[in-house]
């Protein structure tokens, strides 16, 4: 097989869970210009229909939306049976879902314990969820990769000096505690799925540049080795294809920090 083949992805099908915009739609792009026919799942059905609009522009294969609350268990089992139906077969997972989903106020003494349960329950027990139903698919195939976003919030703890002089919410405790569970869940799901044929591993992005405070940028890219924050379009995309293809057959229970360096300063 030559190298650019181990690339390809045609024929195959791939699942990201929450698709719809930011690293969710760059990495369904890298998968859809690979070949693969696209699952797209949002929150709501209008989210991963409009991704679905910039998606065909580059994308060959079939692309599928749909509307997914992956805390609802029920919910994430019907999608499973949903995406088999259609296509018969799932070769890839990308679990996206999560983030700090706009619970304010951040700051552990001032958090309410609702947006604690409901952060852990969407970026890990509802990464989990998934795992679960694609994964008995997988495994019943004989085969799959499953790429959990995780973060670096999970892997080193955070200076929250750089938020406070930028007038920002910091990053909440919590999810760095999900992320960091996501990381572990990853490592012992490779280790259950992997002699079933199925591949398990992590991407841990750093911080990505959107809009943030000029201040707030210029902290952060002072404490990363290569200068800069992540850009979205392009520096997650490598990384999702090769998890995803053939490229990476003898990599399982990995965590991939893509983060400019950011995790080996601290």
């Amino acid at each position: 097989m030559s190298t650019a083949e181990l690339f390809q992805l045609n024929g195959k099908v791939a699942v990201i869970i929450g698709g719809a915009r930011d690293l969710g739609l760059d990495m369904a792009q890298a998968l859809g210009e690979a070949g693969s026919n696209l699952v797209i799942t949002s929150r709501t059905l209008a989210s991963a229909e409009k991704a679905i609009g910039h998606l065909k522009a580059t994308c060959p294969g079939d692309i599928l939306a749909l509307a997914l609350d992956v805390c609802d268990h029920g919910q994430v089992i019907a999608t499973a049976e949903t995406v088999r139906s259609w296509k018969g077969q799932t070769d890839i997972l990308v679990n996206n879902a999560g983030g700090g989903l706009g619970l304010v106020p951040t700051n552990l003494f001032e958090r309410k314990p609702e947006d604690i349960r409901q952060l852990i329950d969407t970026n890990l027990v509802g990464t989990l969820f998934c795992c679960q139903a694609f994964g008995k698919i997988m495994a019943v195939q004989g085969h799959g990769s499953i790429i959990n976003i995780a973060s670096i919030a999970g892997m080193v703890g955070r200076d929250r000096q750089m938020y406070e002089q930028n007038q920002m919410h910091e990053q909440p405790i919590d999810y760095a505690a999900a992320k960091a569970g996501v990381i572990g869940m990853t490592q012992d799901l490779a280790g259950f799925l992997s002699p079933l044929g199925v591949r398990v591993n992590a991407i841990s992005p750093g911080g990505f540049e959107r809009g943030q405070p000029e201040g707030f940028v210029k902290a952060y890219s002072a404490r990363t080795p290569m200068g800069r924050m992540g850009k979205d379009g392009v520096d997650l995309k490598g990384a999702a294809l090769f998890l995803a293809s053939s490229a990476s057959d003898y990599v399982t229970g990995v965590n991939l920090a893509v983060d400019g360096g950011f995790t080996i300063w601290h």
